[in-house]
């Protein structure tokens, strides 16, 4: 039972009086609800997400709604309040369970709950339906060609040219018959009231997912991965419900055990939700599914238009699909008999929502799974250390596939110093170890990866004269170079022309610092020339199936190099792929985030792992300035359990997550002055309650300015909480929220809270 179905205090327990109900949960009217009294006898079954049934209107009609909300406080005079009618017997509908997970979202991530509802029921109603129109002959062939007969003596030439075709075929496309033959729509209408024809509409949903050329491939696992399935159908089979993290080194299978197991729920009439950190690994990712399961999966991404959202969510809902793949948001897919949850690269940081409620996919994933009776599989080459701690206390069962399959190898690894290149006088940023490897590889017609962690044409822009960095005007964060000479803020978009010397001291040197995508791209071309080279980036996959159209484009072998961020190292299968270079390894070690070093490891394991993954063998070259760091190391070794040793030394020094838990508490206010003011309340605040209540003190960091103090004209301050006790700051949370809610002193701001966030603020 959750915090949001009651209220302990002092050891008893305090039912609630009244229920906010809504009546439609449309996306429109999550904001209209309404309160109900609860009666004495239904007051131990009156939970969050029940359906309920309750008189309406002045005429007191009776109809369904669902709790949203309890109370023990009226809004309005108690003799106007009407009572809840009845509960609604036998009933496990989706939006009860979804109603009950967004109730669990707000208590345990920190929002309000209809922030929750409309993260859980993100679909709108009202988006219009596309429908297949027809129109058909009411007659037999003889009485139509009797009918056509009479229709020429008239000279009725709209009613013969329908006619005429009706005979030829005697269902026709109503789009076809308006816009091709020319028939006007009072002409369909008089033949139909004269019965001669009648018009059929049906729902045409749209398919985001194209039919793919090829047919699955017979897979016959190994005997490490079926045992792995056999394992988990056996225990579900049993009755077993609970989560399970396999962790399997790149390229060991993990999809092919996922595709093994799922294909077992569906015999069992289960439905599955498969995430992926990344619409850039829908197309690879997707292709799979498709080839093997046909068109019962589908996709949910944010790139997908409203009308193939409302599509998706209603096949689902009707049972039309029974795997559905996407990123975070497909975690509410309205499923009706979900038997499994799969979440692959679980370790991924956008799985955590930016936006409140702050929630991360992956405990939603596990809540929303004991709601419905469903399993959880979580997977990855480099786990979270979240998800490995939690595995080797035995909170979930750990599944290993140390190999590769097929005996392929893994790939060899090469670390190079780029201080000894400074030295041996290379100036460009490709090592001469990197650049002989590339020289081999494409002798070879074999095809390269080079992956910076950067977007854009360069980095920030400064003066050498007076060191000027320019800034947004807006936002707290030094603009981007890009090669059409604009500097670009990439946090709300604003540009400006690059200037032709520094606008606070004159000099004429200003210059961009740093590496991008497009810089590393044209010096690829220029010491390659001959080379066909590909870039995927933020800037090159905006449009809608950019990330398809690059991906295939490379699987295809149209080009030898591709060049990328990120989103070209995960979870990506290239056959041909035998060089990964990693131009910046220790790129994101500079990061003021205690996560730096995890995510490092975590990206250089998983870029080395798009090498070799076929017959060819593989090799990584990763390009460093600390060749001597920790996670680097062990990534060039590929050793994930000593480095999780390590790390986890550091995170109980520092009392860092999963060592202890973190709040993060995100203070917003137009005026400066306010914004730091309310900061500085809050934390008093706390330590007042802490006193009165003689509670044990928390540990409170702050609060300052954030890392982006300003952004978008809105000043940001934020202070941190440490705490062994997760519920500790939940209830903290709730103490400052009900606080800086209940307060004049707070008009104007917004407070947002981040439990054991991804990125530091």
């Amino acid at each position: 039972m959750g915090a949001y179905e009651r209220i302990t205090q002092e050891g008893g327990m305090k039912v609630m009086k009244y229920a906010d109900i809504i009546v439609d949960i449309s996306h429109e009217d999550l904001d209209r609800t309404y309160q109900y009294l609860i009666p004495e006898e239904l007051k131990e079954r009156a939970l969050l997400g029940v359906q309920v049934l309750v008189p309406f209107g002045k005429g007191n009609r009776q109809i369904k709604g669902y709790i949203i909300g309890l109370s023990d406080l009226p809004k309005w005079k108690e003799e106007a309040i009407k009572p809840i009618t009845a509960i609604a017997e036998d009933t496990l509908m989706i939006e009860s369970q979804l109603i009950s997970l967004a109730g669990w979202m707000k208590d345990n991530f920190g929002s309000t709950m209809n922030e929750a509802l409309k993260t859980v029921l993100p679909v709108k109603k009202t988006v219009k339906q596309k429908e297949n129109r027809v129109i058909k002959a009411a007659l037999s062939g003889e009485e139509l060609q009797a009918v056509l007969e009479g229709e020429k003596k008239k000279n009725n030439k709209g009613r013969v040219r329908l006619l005429e075709e009706l005979l030829k075929n005697p269902s026709l496309d109503y789009e076809w018959v308006k816009n091709t033959l020319n028939i006007s729509l009072s002409t369909m209408k008089d033949l139909e009231k004269l019965g001669i024809i009648h018009r059929e509409a049906s729902v045409l949903y749209r398919n985001p997912v194209k039919q793919p050329s090829t047919v699955a491939k017979s897979v016959v696992l190994s005997p490490s991965q079926q045992e792995i399935a056999d394992d988990f159908l056996k225990e579900y089979h049993e009755g077993i419900r609970k989560t399970y993290l396999l962790h399997g080194v790149t390229g060991s299978g993990k999809t092919e055990v996922y595709i093994k197991i799922i294909e077992e729920m569906i015999k069992e009439g289960k439905q599955v939700i498969v995430l992926i950190p990344e619409i850039s690994l829908t197309y690879q990712t997707v292709m799979r599914f498709y080839q093997k399961f046909g068109d019962r999966v589908s996709i949910m991404n944010s790139k997908l238009s409203q009308g193939e959202k409302y599509d998706q969510y209603v096949r689902a809902k009707n049972g039309d699909i029974d795997i559905m793949i996407g990123p975070r948001s497909a975690l509410f897919t309205p499923f009706q008999d979900l038997g499994l949850i799969i979440m692959d690269e679980e370790h991924e940081g956008s799985y955590k929502s930016e936006n409140p409620p702050k929630y991360h996919a992956r405990e939603t994933a596990i809540e929303r799974a004991r709601l419905c009776g469903a399993s959880v599989i979580l997977g990855s080459a480099t786990p979270s250390l979240e998800s490995y701690k939690k595995a080797l206390e035995g909170e979930y069962t750990l599944y290993r596939l140390s190999e590769r399959e097929g005996e392929r190898k893994m790939p060899v690894i090469w670390t190079v110093d780029l201080r000894e290149e400074l030295k041996a006088r290379n100036k460009s940023i490709f090592s001469r170890k990197l650049q002989t490897l590339m020289e081999e590889r494409l002798k070879r017609k074999e095809q390269i990866m080079l992956f910076i962690n950067r977007r854009g044409y360069a980095g920030f822009v400064s003066c050498r004269s007076c060191g000027l960095v320019l800034k947004c005007p807006h936002c707290d964060i030094s603009l981007t170079s890009h090669n059409n000479g604009k500097l670009v803020c990439h946090y709300c978009g604003y540009e400006e022309e690059f200037p032709d010397k520094c606008p606070s001291c004159g000099s004429k040197y200003i210059a961009s610092f740093g590496t991008g995508t497009q810089k590393v791209e044209e010096m690829a071309k220029k010491e390659f020339p001959h080379a066909r080279i590909l870039r995927m980036d933020m800037d090159t996959t905006k449009k809608k199936g950019g990330h398809e159209e690059i991906l295939s484009a490379f699987a295809n072998g149209q080009a030898d190099i591709l060049v990328g961020t990120q989103m070209i190292v995960k979870g990506h299968d290239f056959p041909r792929v035998t060089l990964v270079g990693i131009l910046a390894a220790d790129l994101s070690l500079y990061a003021a985030d205690f996560r730096a070093s995890e995510r490092t490891f975590q990206l250089l394991t998983q870029a080395s792992g798009r090498a070799g993954r076929a017959e060819l063998s593989g090799e990584v070259v990763i390009q460093t300035y600390q060749p001597e760091h920790h996670s680097i190391v062990y990534a060039g070794k590929g050793d994930y359990e000593e480095f999780y040793k390590r790390e986890m030394l550091y995170r109980k020094l520092m009392s860092y997550p999963p060592a202890s838990h973190i709040m993060a508490v995100l203070v917003v206010s137009k005026e400066e002055e306010k914004g730091s003011k309310a900061s500085e309340l809050l934390t008093k605040a706390l330590k007042q309650w802490e006193e009165k209540e003689e509670l044990m003190e928390y540990h409170v960091i702050g609060p300052a300015p954030a890392r982006l103090s300003k952004a978008n004209d809105i000043f940001r301050f934020c202070f941190y909480i440490k705490e062994d006790d997760y519920q500790r700051l939940m209830a903290a949370k709730d103490f400052l929220d009900g606080f800086y809610r209940f307060s004049d002193e707070f008009q104007g701001i917004a407070v947002q809270f981040d439990f054991d966030p991804m990125n530091s603020y």
